[in-house]
């Protein structure tokens, strides 16, 4: 008869811990927070790559990866040169990331964005990007209708606008300390038929990859259909009023940028034409679209005055 001797690494089933115990242990370290290795897992892994959205292509290639990173139009780290934001986000801290809903909603909450990452329908899609400035891009983003989160939180009937708050943050961010002048923290809203649209998404990723930081990472909105200035960066509130509320550079300047700011290339920026847009990274002119080409998504929501 053959005796099996134990491994040193063995022990007896005796000394082995039961699996309702285990289970149970398990269930208490979630509920004090110690998520643990599956936590860490899926927060670094997220959605990505996420399944391609095939209902939105693109009439052009997409923007090199290394353009599009580093082209960018984020004030509060360098309000001036746009090759430069990328080199000035090192010491911006984008986990952990709360995001506090509040406002005309009977679920108002402060949303974990590793809990987003989680439970949101991620999907990428290839969207057309245009900057007010007249220069665009078109890239894959990565994230989720933004009506998922509209409906989770159930706005109340007298809810008519959503308005966005970007961090404010001027140790981590230099460009705000340098232009002390601007109405800081960054602040946006859309109508709540905007918000609700089917191409509002709320996005973390780019490239099939998390967010960099010089695009708004670690969440952002994205709106195609108007200038990229409405697409808030960085959000850490979002709140639902009954009344339009101010916007960051429509109180600025109000002459120059509207509250809607769709894309029209029949009006011109009163400083320059919009009937063109330059393409980086070779800055192509291509006429630009009106709605930048999503006008069969968003025709029914306005009456002609609004762009």
């Amino acid at each position: 008869m053959l005796i099996r001797i134990p491994r040193d690494w063995e022990i007896s089933e005796s000394q082995a811990t039961p699996e309702h115990v285990y289970l149970n242990r398990r269930q208490l370290l979630r509920a004090a927070g110690f998520l643990g290795v599956e936590r860490l897992v899926a927060a670094s892994a997220g959605p990505y790559p996420a399944k391609r959205n095939s209902e939105f292509t693109l009439d052009r290639p997409v923007t090199e990866e290394w353009a599009a990173t580093g082209f960018n139009n984020f004030y509060e780290f360098d309000p001036a040169d746009k090759r430069a934001v990328k080199d000035k986000v090192g010491s911006f801290v984008v986990t952990p990331w709360k995001i506090e809903v509040t406002g005309l909603v009977n679920k108002p909450r402060t949303l974990d964005l590793d809990g987003l990452l989680r439970t949101m329908p991620f999907e990428e899609r290839l969207y057309r990007h245009r900057c007010v400035e007249a220069w665009s891009m078109a890239v894959p983003w990565t994230g989720f209708p933004f009506s998922e989160l509209i409906k989770a939180v159930e706005p109340r009937p007298e809810a008519k606008y959503v308005r966005f708050v970007t961090v404010n943050r001027p140790k981590e961010m230099p460009g705000m300390v340098g232009a002390p002048w601007y109405p800081w923290p960054y602040f946006e809203a859309l109508r709540m038929d905007e918000a609700m649209n089917a191409l509002t998404m709320m996005v973390t990723g780019l490239y099939g990859k998390p967010l960099p930081k010089q695009n708004g990472a670690p969440v952002r909105i994205v709106t195609p259909w108007k200038y990229g200035y409405k697409s808030i960066k960085a959000i850490v509130r979002i709140e639902f009023v009954s009344k339009q509320p101010a916007t960051f550079w429509n109180k600025l300047q109000p002459a120059e940028y509207g509250f809607y700011s769709n894309i029209n290339p029949g009006k011109p920026h009163p400083r320059w034409s919009q009937a063109f847009e330059k393409v980086i990274p070779k800055m192509e002119r291509r006429p630009t679209l009106l709605s930048n080409g999503y006008e069969k998504y968003v025709a029914g929501l306005y009456n002609g005055k609004e762009f």
